[in-house]
């Protein structure tokens, strides 16, 4: 493929994360929307005339199209498996939002599909995209801190009622999978132990207390690591007022703290640490566009691109893991093969 040559993109649902990709999609040089698909045909033509592109009504059809590199996958969370596979036997590349499924099996499935058809699959984690996340990544393999010893993450977030009821999937066993750690607290789950270290068993406890919905709005999780750490991760949609999300990891030479995107503190061995002054960043836009950018520029060099499918594994592992231990109420295993 031309190095000059932009990497023609589809999306799959024209909802509003669909909106966040067409964007991004537009401001990287290296890529162009060609093509939406959206079974509502008035939705669909409304957001293909917005941003230049050719709508579907029938997937098949649209991937079709030899146009077509890559497929973004933009649908409700129980969809992507099936939609995801659709695209790889078309020889489509896919991205798909989180979860990549609401079943482990269903992820795997997803994986060796694609890797059977030789295209490539990521799944959207904006968070890591971001300059602090990058640094502490860095700093914390460099042994920085040292060996980690409590590893912890907060999601105190506010989502009403009526968000849970403007669309008929949300909240909902079938098409969300789960609540505030699926759907909300999926991309701090992924954080903490992309920086932290594999999850390797935890204790969970999971409870719907304040919204009328089937799944949970609140959450909480005590974790092991592979590498001996423990750790507590505290996932809710009914605080206010809101208050975002917060890391802390915590090693024996210090202490590092994430709140949202930016590094409140990072101190080793008493002292302040000097952290360069990142560029701005917001997870919504720039992260999704940095993973698109990546994306289109995995396809024309024929590489894996920055998040794997693979990696949508364990964030799904620990969600999963915390609803079937508050169902047991007992400890679970992860990567026994038993979820």
């Amino acid at each position: 493929m031309s190095e000059n040559k932009k990497t023609k993109f589809a999306i799959v649902g024209c909802g509003v994360i669909a909106e966040v990709h067409a964007n991004a999609i537009r401001e990287v040089v290296e890529a162009e929307l060609v093509a939406v698909y959206d079974k509502d045909s008035v939705k669909g033509r409304s957001f293909a005339d917005k941003h230049g592109a050719k709508p579907y009504v029938q997937l098949e059809e649209m991937l079709r199209n030899e146009e077509i590199e890559v497929v973004c996958i933009c649908t409700p969370s129980a969809l992507h498996p099936e939609q995801t596979i659709l695209a790889a036997q078309a020889g489509k590349h896919v991205v798909v939002e989180k979860p990549m499924a609401i079943q482990l099996a269903d992820v795997h499935r997803m994986i060796r599909e694609c890797r059977e058809k030789g295209v490539l699959l990521s799944t959207i984690f904006p968070r890591r995209m971001s300059p602090a996340a990058q640094f502490a990544k860095n700093f914390i393999e460099s042994g920085g801190l040292g060996k980690l010893s409590l590893c912890d993450a907060y999601v105190k977030i506010y989502r009403s009622q009526q968000y849970y009821d403007s669309a008929g999937w949300r909240g909902t066993w079938e098409m969300d999978g789960g609540g505030a750690m699926m759907n909300q607290g999926i991309h701090t789950v992924d954080l903490l132990q992309w920086l932290a270290g594999p999850v390797t068993s935890l204790y969970g406890r999971t409870k719907t207390l304040l919204r009328t919905i089937e799944v949970e709005d609140t959450a909480v999780s005590l974790l092991t690591f592979r590498n001996g750490a423990m750790g507590v991760m505290e996932i809710t949609t009914t605080v206010q007022p809101d208050l975002g999300q917060r890391l802390e990891i915590h090693g024996e030479k210090g202490t590092l703290i994430i709140k949202e995107d930016d590094i409140e503190l990072l101190r080793v061995n008493g002292e302040e640490v000097r952290i360069p002054a990142f560029e701005p960043f917001s997870v919504i836009p720039d992260g999704h566009r940095m993973q698109l950018r990546d994306m289109a520029l995995a396809v024309k060099q024929k590489r894996t691109p920055i998040v794997s499918g693979e990696e949508g594994i364990h964030s799904l592992e620990i969600i999963l893991g915390t609803y079937e231990s508050s169902r047991l109420q007992s400890e679970v295993i992860l990567g026994s093969g038993s979820l």
